[in-house]
């Protein structure tokens, strides 16, 4: 049992990763706390169950990571670039209306039942793992997640443009000085990050319930990843990611009663120790 809710933790963790990946990028670049990501992961959610029901599970995976890569872009161009640098109060208020706007959407288009998307008839079976039979979607999703954590990492250190993500994200007017069109690349930037919330969403659905509001545990447990493992660095998002799927998986076992806390529990006591997070600022 406890091997099995450990193996639950790593996925869980895996998937943090992903969505928290896209709320680092956009913090470390735009300085904008995007309230509004669990929405996104949301709507990535119900568009991926749309199309897998007309399309199928694999074109879901590769055509809504392509539709909130748009989106973002357009709530880069229309609504964060206008929220940097102003007062944090003002883009609390903004993204959280904008969580509320997108939960009428989805509950207008898509009802406010519960859904199911199943997983695809390849990955629909059990793998044995070190002698225990687990599912081999959620190893699937552990593949995901590492591969966004590697190809994000890759991304960001070897290529042009994610120098010059690394550098805006330090200094924005000196790397604007240099010639790099900042606001383009936080088009990109938003948009990326968009588009892990979206793949989040489609990669959570067959193995968690659809509904209008499942936007709230992602998005706190999210926060707390980003927060925990310091503002804006993919880095600390990822250790910080994998240990509270732990941490909540040998709660689950341990201390039931406190396991809703304990992800706070840890973001306390991490910022106590070290209040920039496990990683700083950097990403």
């Amino acid at each position: 049992m406890t091997s099995i809710n450990l193996f639950n933790g790593l996925v869980y963790g895996a998937l943090l990763i992903v969505m928290s990946s896209g709320l680092a990028l956009i913090y470390g670049l735009r300085r904008v706390v995007n309230f509004a990501h669990g929405s996104l992961y949301m709507l990535g959610a119900y568009i991926g169950y749309s199309i897998a029901s007309q399309g199928g599970f694999w074109l879901a995976l590769v055509a809504v990571p392509l539709i909130m890569l748009g989106l973002g872009a357009l709530l880069d161009r229309y609504c964060f670039r206008l929220l940097q640098d102003r007062n944090p109060l003002t883009v609390v208020l903004v993204t959280f209306g904008l969580l509320l706007i997108l939960e009428d959407l989805v509950q207008t288009i898509w009802g406010r039942s519960n859904l199911s998307l199943a997983a695809p008839a390849l990955l629909n079976t059990s793998v044995s793992l070190f002698g225990t039979p687990v599912p081999a979607y959620r190893i699937a999703v552990l593949v995901v997640g590492l591969a966004v954590a590697l190809g994000l990492a890759a991304w960001l250190r070897f290529s042009r443009i994610g120098l010059y993500v690394r550098a805006a994200s330090t200094d924005p007017t000196t790397t604007a000085m240099q010639g790099v069109n900042t606001d383009r690349l936080s088009a990109l930037v938003v948009g990326l990050g968009t588009a892990l919330a979206g793949l989040a969403g489609v990669v959570a659905a067959p193995f968690l319930s659809l509904s209008p509001t499942m936007n709230s545990d992602v998005l706190i447990d999210s926060f707390v990843v980003v927060v925990v493992g310091g503002l804006g660095s993919l880095s600390g998002a990822f250790i910080a990611a994998l240990a509270l799927g732990q941490i909540q998986a040998l709660g689950a076992i341990y201390l039931p009663g406190l396991a809703a806390v304990l992800p706070f529990i840890l973001m306390i006591a991490v910022l106590l120790w070290r209040p920039a997070g496990l990683a700083g600022n950097r990403t």
